[in-house]
């Protein structure tokens, strides 16, 4: 099911791209152009249709936005991690815990720097 939303989100948006594209703008932009008489439509019920249908896509386009978003969580189950049915390790009061053997430790050690600087010895 959430399939077949997302692909209907994506077709909203798709088509909202491609309407506010066919807008006029106000410097002209990519807009369909001015109108003579004797088109199929006037140049203010083209307007009209294309700012009806930006409208109509952009609710839809947040109808199925929130729907999305419901869907998510509601297929989300809730945890706890205080009632987590696991226990965790009891380690012992004052026992040195065992090294975890990462790659750091697995490095050869650097020799240490000695704690008073000492002065250059010539040969």
């Amino acid at each position: 099911m959430q399939t077949v939303i997302i692909v209907i989100h994506l077709m909203l948006v798709l088509g909202l791209i491609g309407v506010v594209l066919l807008q006029r703008s106000e410097g002209g932009g990519l807009g369909i152009g001015g109108g003579g008489g004797g088109g199929f439509m006037s140049s203010r019920g083209t307007t009209n249709l294309l700012t009806r249908t930006t409208a109509i896509l952009a609710a839809c386009f947040f109808v199925t936005s929130l729907f999305l978003s419901w869907l998510a969580n509601y297929e989300r189950k809730p945890s706890s991690i205080i009632n987590s049915t696991s226990p965790a390790p009891i380690s012992q009061p004052g026992a040195p815990a065992a090294p975890a053997g990462g790659l750091l430790d697995s490095l050869p050690k650097a020799p240490a720097a000695p704690s008073v600087p000492q002065a250059p010895q010539s040969k």
